[in-house]
């Protein structure tokens, strides 16, 4: 009997510790650290989410937004983002794992820098190393500023926008303060692009 009480008691303090555990672990920890998130970072928190001209959601500003056809062509319409190993994929997210001296990715690069130079309408000298090398994730929205400038001209004419005022809505996008001090100065080419089909809708 003393045994069979001993497992009792042992079972109970087992029982009240696993609730207290899934209270305070599984309820208030994670209602905590939700709602020290939504206070303080609620734009992060909620995905970076970023809305359209008319207010409905259309893109996470963390993710490349890519109009690319199945060969990855990509539309002239619209500002392009660097490439990438997965094709834009959000369901994936991966590098090339190609080192500097692999000659497929140099055979890469220079096809890249054929590519745009001939959409850009520029001698391959003047294209920037991020527009023919991929990003960590694939992913990245982010382009330097002077790939971003580079596409002016051709977004401009696609849109049939002033080439000033798409200049403009590059400047108004140029990272600053912190970002660009603890990195370099860059340009998010989904919230570019929400500007320009907004521009291009008037």
């Amino acid at each position: 009997m003393k045994t069979l009480t001993g497992y009792i008691r042992q079972a109970a303090t087992a029982l009240r510790f696993l609730v207290l555990a899934t209270v305070v672990l599984g309820v208030a920890y994670p209602l905590a650290v939700f709602g020290a998130s939504q206070l303080t970072a609620p734009f992060q928190a909620n995905g970076s989410v970023i809305h359209d001209a008319e207010g409905r959601p259309a893109a996470s500003a963390l993710l490349a937004q890519v109009a690319a056809t199945a060969d990855g062509v990509q539309d002239p319409r619209w500002f392009h983002a660097r490439p990438s190993a997965v094709g834009w994929d959000p369901a994936s997210s991966s590098a090339s794992n190609l080192g500097p001296n692999e000659q497929k990715l140099q055979d890469a690069v220079t096809a890249n820098r054929n590519a745009v130079a001939a959409g850009e309408d520029v001698a391959p000298s003047q294209v920037p190393a991020d527009a023919v090398t991929a990003s960590g994730s694939g992913l990245d929205p982010e382009i330097s500023v002077d790939y971003a400038m580079l596409q002016v001209p051709r977004v401009a004419r696609a849109q049939g926008l002033p080439e000033d005022a798409v200049r403009s809505m590059v400047e108004a996008r140029t990272s600053s303060g912190v970002v660009a001090f603890l990195g370099q100065p860059s340009v998010n080419v989904t919230t570019l692009n929400l500007d320009v089909a907004a521009a291009g809708s008037k």
